[in-house]
């Protein structure tokens, strides 16, 4: 397979400066280089420097653009209104787009399908591999198990997490949907409940604090019995680790949405 030339988003931030490092040591990648928003402290910067690595040679620039022409492939965990423009300007180059942002309101949903008529596009609540190993748990145990078993998603992150549930929880929880043949919205309920829960639903509780990288529990209540499914991130070079995977999968599949479980072919 030829080298991999990517291209990251948010290089200055903190999953910019993982998926820097993630790319610099993996066999088959190469760094386009980087960019920030227009007007933010890092544009100048080296790019190496910012990741914690020796020097590069590549500054972070202040649009997509200007990297897009040297890539094959642009990895992105921005924020949504970001995100969007990045697959715009990524479709317009014909450059595949890994999407590891979340909170993504409708409109910018049917935005990103878009672009993905014209560029193949890895878009994933989560980029773990275990976290996308445990979704496919989920929605087996979801559809082995009946209504009986009452369904409660637990995520917990670092305090300056915006979105809630994440766009991990959102993930298992359409995966417990899909185990039993319904939609999330119409089986969704929030962290506070009064009185009986209704069979079926599908309850959400988050947790924010300090710097937790990542914390899920599904957990399936029965009244004689609790199966707990769960997966704790220590380190989000993690998350970089199968943005990178994805990347190099995308490279000259068909346009198309796809997922993490496609890249891991779990189908």
């Amino acid at each position: 397979m030829a080298k991999t030339s990517i291209l990251v988003a948010g290089a200055g931030g903190r999953m910019g400066r993982a998926v820097v490092a993630e790319i610099l040591k993996t066999p088959g990648a190469a760094l386009a280089g980087g960019f920030e928003r227009r007007g933010g402290p890092d544009i100048g910067k080296d790019i190496g420097v910012l990741a914690g690595l020796d020097a590069l040679g590549l500054a972070v620039e202040d649009t997509a653009e200007k990297g897009l022409v040297r890539a094959g492939a642009l990895i992105d965990f921005t924020i949504p209104a970001a995100t969007v423009g990045n697959a715009r300007a990524a479709a317009e180059k014909g450059v595949a787009h890994i999407i590891g942002t979340t909170g993504f309101s409708a409109d910018d949903e049917a935005a990103i399908a878009e672009a993905a008529k014209t560029i193949p596009i890895v878009k994933s609540g989560n980029m773990s591999v275990g976290v996308n190993v445990l979704t496919a748990l989920v929605e087996a145990a979801a559809k082995a198990l009946n209504d009986d078993y009452d369904i409660e998603i637990f995520e917990a992150h670092h305090r300056a997490k915006v979105d809630a549930p994440s766009g991990t929880a959102l993930m298992l929880g359409r995966a417990a949907a899909s185990g039993r043949g319904v939609e999330l919205d119409d089986k969704i309920a929030s962290g506070e409940r009064a009185g009986d829960r209704e069979s079926g639903d599908i309850g959400f509780s988050v947790m924010r604090g300090g710097g937790i990288v990542g914390d899920h529990r599904v957990a399936f209540a029965g009244m004689q019995e609790v199966i707990t499914l769960s997966h704790s991130a220590i380190d989000r070079g993690l998350f970089a680790k199968g943005a990178v995977a994805a990347a190099r999968w995308a490279m000259g599949k068909p346009p198309g949405l796809y997922s993490m479980r496609d890249v891991l072919g779990l189908g």
